[in-house]
């Protein structure tokens, strides 16, 4: 054991069964009352906590902090190495909008970004908003984001100061660096100007932290006078409004996980009432961007389950007049489309690996932009403004740090702008990274990522972190990650399993890990394991899994299903309680989750299918390894109450002598902390879990 139980006591939470009959099924919830029936308030303020509750979440961090007390100066150590690997002075390259450059950089010591701008071509930098001072005071603060209008005088930006994600918008006088009156709260954080500055679109939550409502907000006037624009009045779609790159139209969309509806309405005239382009269909996805009076739609219609791109006139956009453009090709997946003055631009995934591909608009004339490595990561960055032939992207895998390029369309010249820096130094022929399969249960092949250093024994020593997410259509990118050099570094093999339910391999791969067919993400998590096992990268009792939210339920469902594997279990305020939650529609993330789940009131085949796996309900007399569960008392997408009822349950049925622990942040949500370098203090937190549950401690 590596674990020393004497330093503390194990809290063990009261019994209070609760009982609920669904579909004639009855069920008792001995922990329910973790739940707190003021939830809404505790979003907006949590001192507005249950005594009770606060007193039993403070009880568990004592417990967690009394385990991992001897861990206490790897977890310096490692902040120490994570930080050093981070150029505190980093800055973004600016792009350009007309006739000012925009970007952001930190300064040394500095937790948040500063937002900054200069003339194009040269010239003193200005800051336009300084993170920094902005969290001053503040236990928790989050930028939402920033952005300037159209004539460059006013920036709109926002910020969170409890973890819940509701936003208040400011807006900045540009010329005086004054913010002005104007104030908007319990928003979604971001928003678009109007052409002429005048008016600007958001989107407000409701009270059960739903964006539900698009708002037209005058400049300089008072926020009671908003003019409402557009409702959503279904509690399972989100409402957002962004702007095409042309920036003729702002673009007003509403959406689940499978579902999508938009409408237009032009940027010069917003008073106009929306126009739609093709109404909500079940299972009908699309996005639309526009040039030239011209619709670019991306979408899955008629058949197209990896996407196609169609055209049509902005004045007619009805699918009766959508045309073909880029047809479906089945296994190649296009994820995301933009279109410039004179090209048009999408990212592609086919056999795993992203591509961007360009087309010119007056021929027809395409080229790619890929490269050769085994696994990579693409981020296509685009360009800020429409009539232009340069658009950004950005490159890494996972031992080459982040390059940024741009790109000229015409010529197909790259130029490279900067290269992530690692101060501590990094040599990318110190290590290997490999792309390996791994057989399902059922024959399918998951693709595993792996990174370990060139001198580490491949004879099943190495311990292992094995990373998985595998839901939502979610991929997990193979990107550079210099923190996890700190595990890799000390003989790790680290691992990511691009499970069923991403889109690793198409939107087939993503269906095929959703609702009815869900366990097979949880499989292949375990095909994967004994993959590396096999194959000698690792050994049984050595490997650690990791997985935040949606991947947070991953872990408690291989842990129920197959605990020897594992030597600990990393939960990051992991969705555990499934079933209680999707029975719940009055939480914000509930009736937009049905489509990704089933709806278990509706469907006894669902609540049954779902309590098949729920973690929370699939708790049995076993023998269970190490857990660390991580929460966030504010955290609107996975509740606090889901890992602490998970853990009191898992602590009462374990036969084993293994450690049960959660830690609650408790002036954060779902992000954790907000601060660059607060965070490297939870990721140390995590590691040095990792590295005790090898018992590898004594050693590093």
């Amino acid at each position: 054991m590596t674990f020393d139980l004497t330093a503390g006591s194990a809290p063990i939470a009261k019994k209070n069964p609760i009982r609920s009959i669904h579909h004639g099924i009855e069920r008792f919830d001995d922990y329910a009352w973790l739940r707190a029936d003021n939830w809404q308030a505790v979003m907006r303020d949590p001192l507005l906590i249950d005594e009770e509750i606060r007193k039993h979440l403070e009880a568990e961090n004592a417990y967690q902090k009394a385990l991992m007390a001897d861990t206490e100066a790897l977890q310096a150590l490692l902040v120490g190495e994570m930080r050093g690997r981070i150029k505190e002075d980093d800055s973004s390259v600016p792009m350009k909008d007309g006739p000012w450059a925009y970007g952001s950089k930190y300064e040394e010591g500095g937790e948040h970004p500063k937002f900054t701008r200069l003339p194009y071509g040269g010239g003193e930098t200005e800051i336009l908003l300084d993170g920094d001072k902005e969290a001053e005071g503040k236990e928790y603060f989050r930028i939402g984001g920033a952005g300037h209008s159209p004539d460059h005088n006013i920036l709109s930006w926002s910020f969170d100061d409890k973890g819940s994600e509701m936003f208040t918008i400011h807006f900045r006088d540009l010329q005086s660096g004054a913010d002005l009156e104007d104030t908007l709260t319990e928003t979604v954080g971001g928003g678009v100007f109007s052409n002429d500055t005048k008016q600007f679109i958001y989107t407000k939550v409701d009270e059960n932290h739903r964006p539900s409502k698009l708002f037209a907000h005058t400049i300089g006037e008072s926020a009671d006078d908003d003019r409402l624009i557009f409702e959503e009045s279904n509690p399972g779609f989100f409402l957002s409004a962004g702007k095409t790159q042309s920036d003729a139209f702002i673009v007003i969309s509403t959406h689940d996980h499978e579902s999508s509806q938009a409408y237009i309405l032009p940027a010069d005239d917003i008073d106009q009432p929306p126009l739609l382009v093709a109404k909500r269909e079940k299972e009908m996805q699309y996005s639309v961007d526009e040039a030239h009076g011209t619709l670019y739609i991306l979408t899955n219609r008629d058949g197209a389950k990896d996407f196609k791109i169609v055209t049509a006139p902005t004045n007619s956009p009805s699918p009766d007049n959508w045309q073909d453009l880029v047809p479906h090709q089945s296994g190649r997946l296009i994820l995301a489309h933009s279109v410039y003055c004179r090209h048009l631009v999408w990212l592609e995934r086919s056999e795993g690996l992203p591509k961007i591909i360009i087309r010119r608009l007056s021929d027809g004339q395409e080229h790619a932009i890929a490269f050769d490595e085994e696994a990579y990561s693409l981020g296509l960055a685009g360009a800020m403004e429409f009539d232009t032939d340069v658009i950004r992207f950005t490159y890494s895998s996972m031992t080459t740090p982040q390059m940024t390029f741009d790109y000229n369309m015409e010529t197909r010249e790259r130029k490279l702008l900067k290269t992530q820096e690692v101060p501590s130094g990094h040599d990318p022929e110190n290590y290997v990274t490999r792309r390996v399969q791994a057989r399902a249960a059922d024959g399918e092949m998951v693709p595993i990522t792996l990174l370990y250093r060139k001198d580490t024994k491949l004879d099943g020593s190495a311990p292992c972190l094995l990373y998985g997410y595998g839901s939502y259509g979610m991929t997990i990118p193979a990107g550079f990650n210099s923190n996890c050099l700190s595990l890799v570094d000390r003989g790790f093999v680290y691992a990511i399993s691009h499970i069923r339910g991403g889109k690793d391999k198409g939107f087939g791969w993503y269906e095929s890990g959703k609702r009815e067919y869900k366990k097979n993400t949880f499989s292949d998590f375990i095909a994967s394991t004994e993959y590396l096992i096999e194959n000698k990268f690792t050994s049984k009792g050595k490997i650690v899994p990791q997985g935040g939210s949606a991947g947070g339920m991953l872990m408690g469902a291989i842990v129920n299903m197959a605990p020897e594997l594992f030597a600990g279990v990393i939960a990051e305020v992991p969705f555990v309680d499934v079933l209680n939650t999707m029975l719940d529609d009055t939480l914000p993330l509930t009736p937009p989750e049905w489509p990704e789940w089933g709806n278990p009131i509706e469907s006894k085949a669902a609540y049954e299918y779902i309590a098949s796996y729920s973690p929370y309900d699939q708790v049995t007399k076993q023998h269970y390894p190490p857990i660390l569960a991580l929460a966030g008392l504010t955290d609107p997408r996975v509740t606090y109450w889901e890992p602490a009822k998970w853990v009191a349950r898992l602590r009462e049925f374990s036969v084993s002598d293994s450690p049960i622990m959660l830690k609650t942040n408790m002036g954060a949500g779902h992000g954790g902390a907000s601060g660059r370098f607060q965070r490297l203090e939870e990721i140390a937190v995590s590691y040095a879990f990792a590295i005790k549950a090898v018992g590898l401690l004594e050693k590093t």
